[in-house]
């Protein structure tokens, strides 16, 4: 019965597609412009780009506001990737121990102290999704936790979580915008920013109110999405990872993708102390089959038609993360640093 129902969801779900994605293409909807190949924005692509980065704003607070929630009644209250061991036979039972497991590996990859005088007390996270990664953290270090994301609807999910597991008094969330962070000057003693920085339409502005909202002596984490590191002879990547790319962009609301030793780059130009990077993209690898598996079951389809057709696009697109992630050109990145004191 299970098979039977499945096979009726999918057709379904394949006519909705191709109904939509006419509707779609008939509609006049203005492409990104995105800049190619590059993180840095100079002065004078701003007046050029401002439209498109509300317009592009506005796509990801919609696409949160209606993919959320089925996120969480399949995979729970963490929006991103989990961490495997390589090579691992991974159960669907596996997948949010997982979710959880890349929170701890962040906090040990930067060395995040737990003792009592040196632990967090203060904690940012950019890009809060529902505030899975805010109230572990809270839990974890008995730290105070700000979470800012885009999403109406995913700001007030999240604070009614913390109530309900009794995290109101030290939790809290709100919309804003991570490229000009409501929070005054060095308030934070950890800034975490869990898969959002691909999101951002300027890299060093991001970056610039990660390292301003920091205190001195704060450490701050970025889980990002990445291209690719360029060779030495390299101005770009090839035309055909671009295009993968670009798909991609179009499904998830992302701008132009920058790559690790961008964002290095952009670290050091703010005179940030003991950065280091790593590549996680092994270790990421189930996610993405796991995801789609899910999106086939009876639940994640029926879902996915209720949802819109935002969602319906986005996970569209997830099988080009697998590819870009086989081919190497995605790569799944932690850059840490701190700053000084």
């Amino acid at each position: 019965m299970s098979s039977l129902c499945s096979a009726w969801a999918s057709t379904l779900l394949t006519t909705t597609v191709t109904r939509q994605a006419r509707l779609f293409s008939g509609t006049k909807r203005q492409p990104l412009q995105r800049l190619r190949g590059g993180a840095i924005r100079t002065k004078s692509s701003l007046a050029v780009t401002a439209a498109d980065d509300q317009r592009l704003k506005k796509g990801i607070a919609e696409f949160y506001d209606e993919s959320s929630g089925i996120w969480e009644n399949i995979w729970g209250e963490h929006m991103h990737h989990g961490f495997y061991d390589p090579d691992a036979v991974v159960q669907i039972s596996d997948h949010r121990s997982a979710q959880i497991r890349v929170l701890e590996q962040a906090l040990l990859f930067a060395s995040v102290p737990e003792d009592t005088s040196k632990k967090p007390r203060s904690i940012v996270d950019v890009g809060c999704g529902i505030g899975g990664s805010s109230r572990y953290l809270s839990r974890k270090y008995g730290a105070e936790c700000y979470g800012i994301t885009l999403s109406p609807v995913q700001a007030e999910r999240a604070q009614s979580l913390a109530a309900a597991q009794g995290l109101a008094n030290k939790v809290s969330f709100q919309v804003a915008d991570a490229l000009n962070q409501p929070f005054p000057d060095g308030k934070f003693d950890l800034v975490w920013s869990m898969e959002s920085g691909e999101h951002m339409p300027d890299k060093l502005k991001f970056v610039s109110e990660l390292a301003r909202v920091a205190a001195p002596g704060a450490t701050i984490i970025i889980v990002t999405w990445c291209h690719r590191d360029l060779s030495p002879t390299e101005e770009s990547l090839h035309p055909e990872e671009k295009r993968l790319l670009d798909k991609i962009c179009d499904g998830f609301y992302l701008p132009a993708w920058c790559s690790t030793a961008d964002y290095i780059k952009l670290l050091e130009s703010l005179s940030l102390k003991d950065i280091k990077a790593a590549d996680w993209s092994e270790n990421v690898a189930p996610f993405w089959p796991a995801v789609i598996r899910s999106a086939l079951t009876w639940d994640g389809l029926t879902s996915l038609l209720q949802s819109g057709w935002k969602t319906i696009r986005g996970a569209l697109v997830m099988p080009l993360m697998i590819e870009g992630f086989q081919k190497g050109v995605i790569k799944f990145s932690i850059i840490t640093c701190k700053k000084p004191e």
